[in-house]
């Protein structure tokens, strides 16, 4: 049977050219990476992760912490110290910072709603919002991906393109620095972002701070939503986050994806939890309420990982939509020029809100950039970007989207026999 070979070809081809894309051509004409539209076109997976230089953020950068280093609020910047001494008094100072793993010393009865600890998402501190772990509406699932923008997911984002599917990325701040143009097309492409804070440090305030400083400075929006590495959250860093407009999302269950080790995980283990994860919806464990599964944007395994099982998730649920569509969240942001549709706009077809121009009222066509972001200049290749292991990742490009293709059409010819 024709159509059987074409749905599994489709995914089987994306995933073998982002684990072993072609090889690179090593004499690629210089690009002028100043704009997303041009980085989003670059199909060289050398270039692609080439390190270069974006004027806005090099000229910036001595306004945020060391990127890839521990924050802490710098002593010149006022608008942090003054917003940290507006939310000071709300955030409990009986709350012990944590360490990991979790002392044998900690109490059992987890006062502090320490998620690491016992899995805690709903607050015991008064006034906290519970944490967000799953889509609110039925047989649906919250999808989004961790520990982005990653330098090669122009073969990722094309192939989601290729699905008309929008997603939910949460933006690592120092990642958002090393690769702005890639940050940017997410917003471009119609995606939900959310800031990720690189450790889980003591200074939470000062992370979530300059994540938020940094995505604002880049894509040109102020995140309401954020993820907490690894889950460690207790209800000092919530009265933080929440005081800072941040919504916790968490999720409730966790593909493994970004912890292979070779050893105690595996890449077995990640296809295993995908599996079981998959035969839990087809139990109809999400028929009355959906779900969100933790996966990211880390590297081409993971990136890989989420194209090959996108075809059976996509058949299991009824709806894939970002976490924020799921919730009937239309303000995603803090600027207002940009919004989500609702849930029932997302599955009637409308796959992305409003976009106004910040310098008008002029409604823009859902097709079009919204965040206006900050004008193309002038850059050049310069030195290794701190995040060296990510710059070393590679993709295929123009490939994926023969892969995909194979999806479409396989996609295509399943509703022709139905």
């Amino acid at each position: 049977m024709l159509f059987p070979v074409l749905f599994q070809l489709g995914p089987l081809l994306a995933v073998i050219f982002l684990q072993h894309p072609p090889l690179a051509n090593t004499a690629a004409i210089e690009m002028d990476r100043t704009s997303e539209q041009v980085e989003a076109s670059i199909v060289d997976p050398d270039q692609e992760c080439t390190p270069y230089n974006y004027a806005p953020v090099t000229n910036q950068l001595n306004s945020f912490p060391q990127v890839w280093g521990p924050a802490s609020i710098l002593p010149e910047d006022s608008a942090a110290l003054a917003t940290w001494n507006s939310i000071s008094a709300t955030i409990p100072t009986s709350i012990a910072k944590k360490t990991q793993p979790p002392p044998s010393s900690y109490p059992s009865s987890d006062p502090d709603c320490w998620w690491t600890y016992g899995q805690c998402t709903t607050p015991k501190l008064a006034g906290l919002p519970p944490d967000v772990t799953a889509a609110s509406e039925p047989s649906t699932l919250g999808y989004g991906f961790d520990d982005g923008p990653n330098c090669s997911h122009n073969a990722f984002y094309d192939f989601l393109q290729s699905q008309n599917q929008k997603a939910t990325f949460y933006f690592i701040g120092s990642n958002v620095a090393d690769w702005p143009l890639e940050a940017q097309r997410a917003l471009v492409d119609g995606h939900e972002i959310c800031a990720l804070t690189t450790f889980s440090s003591e200074d939470a305030f000062a992370e979530l701070w300059y994540a938020m400083q940094m995505i604002k400075l880049v894509v040109g929006v102020t995140p309401t939503c954020w993820r907490p590495p690894y889950g460690d959250v207790d209800d000092r860093i919530r009265s933080i986050a929440h005081a800072l407009g941040l919504q916790t999302i968490m999720w409730e269950y966790d593909t493994a994806d970004a912890s292979v080790d070779g050893k105690t995980i595996t890449d077995q283990t990640v296809e295993n939890n995908y599996n079981d994860f998959i035969q839990k919806a087809e139990s109809g464990a999400f028929n009355l309420t959906g779900t969100i599964l933790l996966t990211h944007e880390l590297n081409n395994f993971t990136m890989s990982e989420a194209v090959s099982f996108y075809p059976q998730l996509k058949n299991i649920f009824q709806h894939l939509v970002p976490v924020g569509v799921s919730l009937n969240k239309t303000q995603p942001y803090v600027e207002t020029n940009y919004s989500l549709p609702t849930f029932e706009q997302y599955i009637s077809g409308t796959l992305t809100g409003s976009r106004v121009s910040p310098n008008s009222t002029t409604v823009l066509p859902s097709s079009t950039s919204s965040a206006s972001p900050p004008p193309s200049v002038s850059s050049s290749i310069d030195s290794p970007s701190p995040n060296a292991a990510t710059s070393a990742i590679k993709s295929g490009y123009d490939t994926v989207l023969l892969a995909a293709f194979f999806v479409t059409l396989s996609c295509s010819l399943q509703t022709a026999l139905h």
